[in-house]
């Protein structure tokens, strides 16, 4: 199984966390759209990406399209906060073997949909 495989399993279904911890390269980079910096490790990445699938992760979280190359994928995905629509993509770098996520960077639109995750997901990584 994939690195990419594993993700999907995760994100669609499983949101085991222990499964998600084991994808994650040791020096993983998270890059958010709200962030200036990127985050760099796999604990912390780790700590968003847990956060992201509490705030966005269940039913009304899907995959509309999907980009590949050799190394990563990008994955169009669509949301809904507080009634509010989020459209975003996931750009996710893979190491050599395609086993580990090394670099996981989010963007999203509109800047409504920027606001309210930037709020809500603010709200849940403060109770961490």
């Amino acid at each position: 199984m994939t690195a990419l495989d594993s993700w999907r399993d995760f994100i669609m279904g499983s949101h085991d966390h222990s499964a998600l911890g084991d994808l994650l390269h040791p020096d993983a980079v998270f890059e958010s759209p709200v962030v200036h910096t990127p985050q760099r490790g796999r604990d912390i990445v780790f700590k968003y990406l847990t956060t992201a699938d509490k705030v966005m992760g269940g039913p009304g979280f899907k995959y509309l399209n999907e980009w590949r190359n050799d190394k990563g994928v990008v994955l169009e995905f669509e949301a809904e906060i507080e009634g509010i629509k989020i459209n975003g993509v996931d750009i996710v770098t893979f190491n050599d073997d395609g086993s580990l996520i090394t670099h996981f960077k989010v963007m999203v639109r509109p800047l409504k949909a920027i606001n309210v995750l930037h709020r809500v997901m603010g709200e849940e990584l403060a109770k961490l």
